[in-house]
């Protein structure tokens, strides 16, 4: 072998495939039903999109980002987070001008440069949605009610929904200058980083995961305590709706992000089957991000999710997903003649909108039967020298043994009537 993956990436191989698929599924259902369209970014953009979207004290920017230089001699990095896109394509593309809120999801990869832990990758797939232009709370708990019932669905129980505000630019400069009051004293204890935080951006020091720091911030002032009235009315309605939503929630003034564009809103869904790194979904609002990055103040909320991680917490708790849809007919054939024949037929039933197979291999009957199996074909149908000279073909259901000879000029209408309607094979629809 020449060489092997990178380090921090993930194969997704054809054992493992359907789970995705399964999980991408149930993402676009339950966009769907909440009102959410797709939006698909470049997976690289222009650098300085990150350095003003995110900030450039934040660990992002400062360690984790993927940059290169292109040919043009211009600085590209590859998508480190999905906000900051989204709201660059919702300028660039006159989104603001359609109806509002514009309500958008997003799926696709995230590159990081971290050190790879369980379900935490240097490349790794996130689903996220984004809704911008309104500042009302109910559209804050519609959004985690979205993730909340998401994970649920897909089999997740014993998970935890934290919620915290960060204030706005009115009250946030106060709990600002707490914090640097009483960090103040405890500045040669913190680690090399929160010295730097402390003077770049003192919110991150509730969010060093050093044991030192994390003693010291155990008493430190905490935003809820210096909420403007304005923005703890906001953060009292969220936790009404969420109530009226039946979302069990817990009030975390620990919560803290680690891009400068949050304000208000905070929140994290935490499933404690995945150990230390507990969190599978977290997000909040960003009412100043907009505005930041050249538009019109515009409000606007969203969260991330990440599906290495949320597959992992799946595992770990024994969710079983639904194995993929099995072939609907596998033809077998005895016969150099028969051989001729299969591809035609199995292509007429695939343009029926049947999923049929067959052997490439030239493998004896048996083996193709238990080729077929390995398939999960509902149904095998036989062709042989005889069943050509007729026209028919002996059609087994492998579930039950029982068989039945069917005009090959009928195949497919026969199969349609064996098979369930369509609506019938995606029991969520």
């Amino acid at each position: 072998m020449l060489t092997t993956r990178p380090r921090g990436t993930l194969d997704v191989t054809p054992a493992e495939a359907f789970k995705w698929h399964y999980v991408e599924e149930q993402i676009r259902r339950i966009t769907r039903q909440y009102g959410y369209t797709e939006l698909r970014t470049p997976i690289f953009e222009h650098t300085e999109l990150f350095a003003r979207g995110v900030g450039e004290t934040t660990d992002v920017v400062q360690k984790e980002m993927y940059t290169f230089t292109d040919k043009g001699g211009r600085s590209l990095t590859l998508r480190a987070e999905g906000t900051a896109p989204a709201v660059r394509a919702y300028l660039e593309n006159g989104l603001e001008a359609e109806a509002q809120p514009t309500k958008v999801y997003y799926l696709g990869p995230i590159f990081r440069y971290e050190r790879p832990q369980a379900g935490r990758l240097r490349q790794h797939t996130q689903f996220g949605v984004e809704a911008f232009g309104s500042a009302n709370p109910a559209l804050d708990a519609e959004i985690i009610h979205l993730a909340w019932v998401f994970l649920k669905r897909l089999g997740l129980s014993g998970l935890t929904v934290d919620v915290n505000s960060l204030g706005c630019p009115a009250c946030r400069p106060v709990h600002r200058q707490a914090l640097l009051d009483y960090f103040r004293p405890h500045a040669d204890g913190l680690c090399a980083d929160c010295r730097r935080r402390y003077a770049q951006n003192p919110l991150r020091l509730l969010d060093c995961k050093n044991g030192a720091c994390r003693r010291v911030a155990a008493g430190a002032p905490v935003i809820l305590d210096h909420l403007c009235d304005e923005c703890a009315g906001h953060f009292a309605r969220l936790r009404q709706y969420l109530a009226e939503f039946g979302v069990e929630f817990r009030v975390n003034p620990w919560i803290v992000r680690g891009f400068d564009y949050y304000t208000r809103t905070v929140f994290e869904i935490i499933h404690e089957g995945l150990g230390a790194q507990s969190t599978v979904c977290g997000g909040g609002r960003y009412d100043g991000l907009i505005a930041h990055l050249g538009g019109k103040p515009t409000p606007g909320i969203g969260f991330g999710l990440g599906l290495e991680r949320l597959l992992l917490a799946l595992e770990k708790q024994g969710v079983r997903l639904p194995p993929p849809a099995a072939v609907d007919l596998f033809v077998a054939t005895v016969g150099e003649a028969a051989a001729e024949r299969a591809p035609a037929l199995v292509a007429e039933l695939r343009r029926e909108g049947m999923a049929a197979d067959l052997d490439y291999l030239g493998r004896s009957l048996k083996g193709q039967l238990k080729y077929a199996d390995r398939l999960r074909a509902r149904f095998v149908a036989v062709l042989g020298e005889a069943e050509l000279a007729e026209g028919r073909a002996r059609v087994k259901e492998m579930a039950t043994g029982q068989e039945t000879e069917v005009k090959l000029g009928e195949l497919a209408s026969w199969l349609r009537r064996q098979l369930p309607p369509p609506q019938g094979r995606n029991a969520d629809e």
